[in-house]
Parts: C-alpha cells; sequence; structure tokens
C-alpha cells in the first residue's frame, strides 16, 4: 500500500534497551514513523508487542514499518518492511545500508527509503566505524533517494547534516525518557 501523504521524516527504531516503548512512541511528532525491530523475541511474544505498538502508531497517526520478511510485514498488517529481501512487498520499503554497494541495491531492490547507518557512534553498533559527514556525503553521492540518517542521531546532529540534504533522520536512545 503506497501512501497518499508524504513519508515521515522523524523515526524511531524499536530496540529492547527502551525501557518504556509507549513513552518513546508518544514523544515522536505526529506523522513520525517507527521501524519495530525486536529481532530477538519469541515470534508469539513479538508480534504482541507489534501489536501494542500498532495501536500507539494508529493513534499518533505513525507509519509503523516490520524489519522482516515482506510476507510477515503483509500479514501483520504493517504499512511496510524493513528488509533488503528481493521478494515483493505490497507496502512501503525500507533498508539499512552501510556502503554505496548497499545504498545501489537498495535503490534497485525499490526501497522508497534508505537508513545510512552508523552516521555516527553508536550503542547499538559498539566498535563499528562510524560514517560521519564526508563518508556519509560520499556514499550517497549524487543520488537523489530518500535517505535517513540513523546511528547516533538527535535532532540537533540532524540539523548539523542539512547542507547534504537528507530526507529525514531516525534514533533510538533520542526517543528513550
Amino acid at each position: 500500500m503506497r501512501r497518499r501523504h508524504p513519508l515521515p521524516k522523524i523515526w524511531l527504531m524499536t530496540d529492547p534497551r527502551i525501557d518504556d516503548l509507549a513513552a518513546a512512541i508518544n514523544r515522536l511528532p505526529k506523522r513520525s514513523g517507527i521501524v519495530f525491530r525486536h529481532y530477538g523475541m519469541a515470534r508469539t511474544e513479538r508480534r504482541l508487542l507489534f501489536r501494542q505498538v500498532k495501536r500507539l502508531a494508529k493513534r499518533g497517526r505513525h507509519t509503523l514499518i516490520l524489519a522482516d520478511r515482506p510476507e510477515v510485514a503483509k500479514h501483520w498488517c504493517a504499512d511496510g518492511v524493513h528488509s533488503r529481501s528481493a521478494h515483493r512487498s505490497t507496502g512501503l520499503r525500507t533498508v539499512a545500508v552501510h556502503s554505496a554497494r548497499e545504498a545501489a541495491l537498495a535503490r534497485r531492490i525499490g526501497a522508497d527509503l534508505i537508513f545510512a547507518s552508523p552516521v555516527f557512534a553508536t550503542r547499538s553498533h559498539v566498535g563499528a566505524k562510524a560514517l560521519g559527514r564526508a563518508r556519509l556525503g560520499l556514499m550517497i553521492g549524487i543520488q537523489r533517494h530518500r535517505t535517513i540518517s540513523l546511528g547516533g542521531m538527535d535532532a540537533r546532529r540532524a540539523k548539523s547534516l542539512s547542507a547534504l540534504k537528507l530526507y529525514g533522520w531516525a534514533a533510538i536512545d533520542a526517543f528513550r525518557i
């Protein structure tokens, strides 16, 4: 299902480190996006949590993307899928990328949004080399694909990247209480 209104520019990536997920979702501006990850949970438990997040997302008019296979996202009635799978998606498709090669692949498989990561040092990828402004700029190049910055992001850091003309930003810790 393609959306009729613009895609969100601010995104929350869910993570088990978020103690109060409901509070984090409630801190999002209206019509933001949520990528539901929680990969390590048992399937039944994960689906129950997804349903709770879906209710909160609906209240805030947020877009809810499921990090899983496209068929699971469709079955769970997510607005889309966060996956590099070559399988077709009936909803929105977002993809995490860490290199120019991965960004090119994301464009080829029809990603609606590319999450470029990690831009800055982050607790999600301890020890991973951050892209930084220069490498991020080189990675996205002159392509005009919608790119979301991710990794150590908050509103202040997103603003510091304005010269790169990114579509938006995503975070975990920026929305924690």
